[in-house]
């Protein structure tokens, strides 16, 4: 896990993160726990002091316009479309992606949204949350922490992430609209569960997606890796800001460089040399 630094930034008194295995410790991990399992997300409010909630808001918008933007049409695995698919694979659906992202060796390492990605306190809790012995930051010098910029009139399509689970922190909400909307569990590590997903991003299946209104401070978790999501059209004059914090089960892992090349705009040595794959699904 990562080197443990100051845990200022998180309202202990609510979320004693700097405390674990004690009761109060517990009594978060078990309600988040239990809500991962019937909901597939959790939601812990205002996990940032909201004295810090301005700081918070203003480091993030001060990295957002370092963000690579690039408006392009994308289907729900961000993959290219080989010609041996079906011709109705939810692949071939194409999509508008108009989100950008602020690459992590973009941000300072000062910043709350680092201190807090690589304290080895919260990856304690954060793993404890997915019931899991321990978490490790990505390999991937780029996609392990980023910041997901939205602008007004434009959204974020359905996708999923190339890590097994996700977790995030809302820095600036939008003025309307940018609504978080995500499908638990729709695939697994074995089964993609096309004919599923296909119906969701087609609209054909309106039922199965959760809708969540995120603020600021309020910190997420999901699996989503197996959870289709997306974030609908900003509305108003603000865009809206996520930081996103990607760990995994195991070392080492680093996303494709189709992939890292669609979101960043640049490749690595680390992304070329591909160290580990999480599964055999589609990105």
């Amino acid at each position: 896990m990562g080197a443990t630094t100051d845990l200022d930034v998180v309202d202990t008194g609510r979320y004693p993160v700097s405390e674990p295995e004690s009761p109060a410790w517990w009594a978060v991990v078990e309600r988040v726990r239990a809500e991962l399992a019937t909901e597939g997300c959790s939601v812990v409010p205002d996990f940032i002091r909201p004295a810090l909630h301005e700081a918070l808001r203003a480091e993030c918008a001060t990295v957002a316009p370092l963000a690579h933007f690039d408006v392009e049409t994308v289907n729900v695995y961000n993959v290219d479309v080989d010609d041996d698919l079906p011709q109705d694979h939810p692949a071939r659906t194409p999509m508008r992606r108009e989100n950008a992202f602020t690459a992590r060796d973009l941000i300072p390492r000062d910043t709350i949204i680092h201190r807090l990605y690589t304290d080895s306190r919260f990856q304690r809790f954060v793993a404890a949350c997915f019931g899991l012995p321990e978490v490790y930051e990505l390999a991937d010098p780029l996609a392990g922490l980023c910041l997901n910029v939205v602008a007004p009139g434009k959204g974020h399509p359905w996708h999923f992430d190339t890590n097994e689970f996700a977790v995030s922190l809302l820095t600036q909400e939008p003025e309307r609209g940018g609504v978080f909307e995500y499908c638990p569990e729709i695939r697994s590590a074995s089964a993609e569960n096309f004919a599923d997903v296909k119906a969701v991003i087609e609209g054909r299946d309106q039922q199965r997606a959760h809708r969540l209104t995120l603020r600021p401070g309020d910190l997420q978790l999901f699996r989503g890796r197996y959870a289709l999501h997306r974030v609908t059209t900003v509305e108003g004059e603000r865009q809206r800001h996520t930081a996103i914090f990607s760990y995994s089960e195991r070392p080492g892992v680093v996303g494709s460089p189709a992939r890292t090349r669609q979101l960043f705009g640049r490749v690595l040595p680390e992304h070329r040399a591909r160290a580990v794959r999480v599964d055999e699904l589609l990105d």
